[in-house]
């Protein structure tokens, strides 16, 4: 038994540099990021806000981990409300995400239009998957933008979490 526990252990470390393995903790583990909509934001224009966001690979310490994969693209997107957290989504009329890294621009990655008033405290986004966002999403400092109109004016600052989880492939170059 504690043959087989060490035979096990020694391939998860062998396997763990891996492109594969890397790939699959890309797509597995969201970008997270916290954003605080100003209850200064008037209701019918635009307005967006801006906050860095972080994940599980960033968390591990696993710094070379963009090096492993290649064609990245989104897969999911969601939206839900943090503070308060029953806070309805039909806050918003419309809402975009972008990201970027600081040296590429940005990329819009997933948005909203014609979001019901009564929606709830979670709103899952549509996606655009037509490109790759690797440039977007290698390096260290990942930036995530929403863009939003709202429906009415906010009485209060409200916090929303945005969850932006992103499919790869295992760079075999490496």
């Amino acid at each position: 038994m504690k043959k087989l526990l060490f035979t096990v252990l020694a391939a998860v470390i062998l396997l763990s540099g891996c492109g594969t393995v890397q790939s699959i903790i890309k797509s597995s583990f969201p970008y997270t990021a916290t954003l605080v909509i100003p209850k200064s934001s008037r209701a019918d224009s635009i307005s967006s806000v801006t906050s860095t966001a972080g994940s599980f690979d960033e968390v591990i310490g696993n710094q070379s981990g963009n090096d492993y994969v290649r064609d990245i693209r989104i897969a999911s997107a969601r939206i839900v409300a943090s503070d308060p957290n029953d806070k309805s989504m039909g806050m918003f009329k419309s809402l975009k995400i972008f990201v970027s890294n600081g040296n590429s621009g940005e990329v819009m990655v997933a948005s909203r239009n014609d979001i019901a008033e009564h929606i709830g405290s979670s709103l899952v986004l549509d996606i655009d998957n037509s490109r790759f966002v690797d440039q977007y999403m290698k390096g260290n400092n990942l930036k995530v933008r929403l863009e939003y109109v709202l429906r009415e004016n906010l009485t209060t600052d409200v916090s929303v979490r945005t969850s932006l989880s992103f499919s790869s492939s295992p760079n075999s170059k490496k």
